[in-house]
């Protein structure tokens, strides 16, 4: 949180524990077999006005990396926006704090035109035409290529921050996928603060040492919405990238959807484009492996805002695509961003009952809404995630920030009716590995996404984690005692690092034992003192329902699970448990029993919960849990999760701590089930936690735009969020010799 200092490194009662001899086994075992690393927190899914955001790429960078003005400042950076097209010149500043010698400010906002901008103009927008031919608008992949590009690598060398380019996919089948690839970019010839160039020339205005082209590539060949078939090329002139989006292997050009001028396929009609597009996003997921196999990935986003799967259109996701997606491109499609942004949503993260016309019915989010701000894929334990996880898939759950506006609000407000910014509620922990304190690299990055050593967590409820198990004996012969593998959790995150000891293994790692050992597991937490990014001080509305006063910019940890289930090996496509849509009723009937074989994993369930009644609090801010699992004989997985509601809170957890659903704290309409029908719900009709705190300011009281019924404020937008707080791990996998293999992870 925003105060914190350097303290003495931890001296633990429990460390007396342990003998002279104990310690140096354990320091003789942790030899250095991984590249030294630290976690550091990230955003891979935002937008500018190059998409559809509302400030440049400067303003964003400044808001989500700035550890003054914005003291949520994130330690990298990956600026997304939707891939498509956009008319608005997100390379130009709001005003003149925000100028820098190669881009200062000229009067123009960010959302000026491309035809309208200086050095650009109608002549040097490349590709067939979208828009009008007086406001043309420009491709994505030539805004990555000649504009966005630029202005990243820039401000990653002038700031020395870890920035770069990713794109928010509109996925052809689907509905959004955060992705990059970063072949190309921020190379370190040429680091160091750039040459100031004099002027201002959006088209080149900086001179870069690297490219965005692979990913520039990649959007124009698999992003549904990028239908110009110039192959990337200056149609007048002849000259430009020339690209050929053909995989080895496939059809290609023998595919019906193969479009022979754009060297790509273009799914058309709508019987089947489903379906169809499904087929071209698997393709683009070989394209990666082949031609970019470590500098990619794919993560689908929000992946159950737009309601499952639809054949006929271009929806969400049901648990087979995932597989299709991780089963060609394991190194590439490895997790999923199930804690979508646009937490401070009146439909938080924008899910709802009844959001999107499938069929000419209006279809649910998947699961209806969110649960404690995340989707019901990663919130239900025993469903779509576990059941990835329980196959020993390579599968990580990641979160976002989905920055675009403050809603009704300006972007330097602190209240907000819509999104955060990157950094300011939710954020990814990755362990990125820097041997010496290395400026980190975009491949840096990729890597430590990839091994699923990464935790989320929402409104800086915990900011360290280290989460380890360990191999030992019943006896402890010749194995870590349970204080051993204490001390060496305590260490790690102390460090904020992991650990590297030999019989030991930590998020997104296999630990592989004998049948019938014991393995220890221990968890340490850092719920930080003092108070976190929220602008609001007065008593969470939430917890007042049963009479806990706790101000809502200074969370507590109330309690922590550990979720493990059983791993029985990866389904095989075209058998009956490999497809399965999630229940359309679910909203209504969350009944586990309609949930289909392929989409659930009924071993999965909480094996302990760890409160300030079982766990050791030390320093003021560690908690530290450890416990064993006893003569384990099938392999496996272990996962976290916690939040600062207790069980049984009204309208917010049930009786196992299990986070209901938000559909409590959601104030906008509800369509009705037809379009044009009658049976629409009225805005806030489902609104049930009051907030009755009478302040003198906005932030010392309930603020203005909470919904009011029948002359009472309800909680509802960001208030909602920063009431509701979780943190998510990825798993740590156990293999038990001569069962199942855990394939997905080495």
């Amino acid at each position: 949180m925003t105060h914190l200092t350097n303290k003495r490194k931890l001296v633990l009662a429990v460390a007396a524990a342990i003998s002279a001899s104990a310690m140096m086994t354990v320091a003789t075992e942790a030899s250095a077999q991984k590249t030294p690393g630290k976690y550091v927190s990230g955003d891979f899914h935002n937008h500018t006005t190059c998409s559809d955001g509302t400030i440049s790429m400067q303003k964003l960078v400044k808001k989500a990396t700035d550890k003054v003005d914005t003291p949520w400042g994130l330690d990298w950076f990956v600026q997304a926006g939707h891939g498509g097209n956009g008319n608005r010149n997100c390379s130009l500043v709001e005003d003149a704090t925000l100028a820098t010698p190669s881009y200062p400010f000229t009067g123009q906002a960010p959302t000026t035109t491309w035809a309208a901008s200086p050095g650009v103009g109608v002549a040097n927008v490349k590709g067939d035409l979208s828009g009008t031919a007086a406001n043309p608008n420009m491709w994505r992949w030539q805004s990555i290529q000649e504009v966005q590009y630029q202005v990243i690598e820039y401000l990653n060398k002038l700031k020395d921050i870890p920035l770069f380019l990713g794109m928010e996919s509109v996925v052809a089948g689907h509905e959004h996928t955060s992705m990059s690839v970063v072949t190309g970019q921020i190379p370190a010839t040429g680091a160091g603060v750039p040459v100031n160039v004099p002027g201002y020339v959006p088209l080149g205005a900086y001179v870069s040492s690297g490219n965005a082209s692979a990913l520039a590539q990649w959007s124009y060949c698999f992003d549904r919405g990028d239908t110009d078939t110039s192959r990337g090329t200056n149609k007048l002139t002849g000259q430009g990238n020339n690209w050929d989006c053909s995989v080895t292997g496939s059809a290609n050009s023998a595919d019906a959807s193969w479009n022979t001028t754009a060297r790509k396929l273009i799914q058309s009609g709508t019987t089947g484009v489903g379906e169809r597009g499904h087929l071209k996003t698997v393709e683009a997921m070989k394209w990666m492996k082949e031609f970019h196999p470590n500098a990619s990935y794919y993560v689908p986003a929000h992946l159950e805002r737009a309601g499952p799967f639809n054949p006929n259109g271009n929806n969400g996701y049901n648990i087979e695509h995932l597989r299709n997606f991780n089963n060609a491109a394991p190194r590439v499609a490895f997790g999923m961003e199930t804690q979508p942004g646009h937490g401070a949503s009146g439909e938080r993260g924008e899910y709802t009952i009844r959001r999107n016309n499938i069929g000419g019915v209006n279809t649910d989010s998947v699961g209806g809404t969110t649960y404690g701000g995340t989707g019901v894929y990663g919130a239900q334990i025993g469903g779509v995630w576990d059941a990835l996880l329980g196959e020993g898939r390579n599968f990580w759950f990641f979160a976002s920030s989905d920055w675009h506006n403050r809603g009704i609000f300006g972007s330097d407000d602190r209240r907000s009716s819509q999104d955060f910014y990157p950094g300011e509620y939710q954020r990814n922990y990755t362990m990125v590995r820097n041997a010496n304190g290395a400026k980190l690299t975009p491949q840096m990055i990729v890597d430590g996404l990839r091994t699923g050593n990464n935790f989320a967590a929402s409104g800086q409820l915990i900011d360290r984690l280290a989460f380890i198990a360990c191999a030992t004996s019943r006896a402890a012969r010749g194995g870590r005692t349970d204080a051993q593998v204490e001390q060496l959790a305590i260490n790690a995150a102390w460090d904020n690092t992991d650990v590297d000891a030999k019989g030991c293994a930590t998020m997104g790692e296999k630990l592989v034992v004998p049948a019938g050992s014991d393995v220890v597991v221990s968890i340490v937490v850092r719920d930080p003192v003092g108070t976190n990014y929220s602008p609001y001080s007065f008593a969470n509305p939430s917890l007042a329902q049963i009479g806990i006063s706790q101000p809502l910019n200074s969370p507590v940890l109330d309690h922590l699970d550990v979720i493990r289930g059983m791993v029985t090996g990866y389904k095989a496509p075209g058998s009956t448990d490999y497809t399965g849509q999630w229940p359309s009723d679910w909203i209504n009937n969350p009944n586990m029993a309609n949930v289909p074989a392929a989409a659930k994993n009924t071993s999965a369930g909480i094996v302990k919960t760890f409160n300030s009644s079982s766990w050791k609090s030390v320093e003021g801010e560690y908690r530290v849990m450890t416990f064993r699992l006893k003569s384990v004989s099938s392999s496996q997985y272990v996962r976290l999760r916690g939040t600062n509601l207790p069980p049984s809170l009204p309208f917010e957890t049930d009786a196992d701590g299990n986070p209901l659903a938000d559909i409590h704290t959601n104030a906008g309409v509800i369509n009705p089930r037809v379009p044009g029908g009658t049976d629409g719900i009225p805005a806030g009709t489902n609104l049930k936690i009051p907030c009755k705190v009478v302040g003198t300011t906005e932030f010392n009281g309930c603020p203005s735009h909470l919904p009011i019924i029948n002359g009472q404020k309800y909680v509802a937008f960001d208030v909602a969020a920063w009431s509701d707080l979780w943190f998510y791990s990825n798993p740590i996998y156990i293999e038990v010799e001569g069962t199942t293999n855990v394939a997905g992870v080495n």
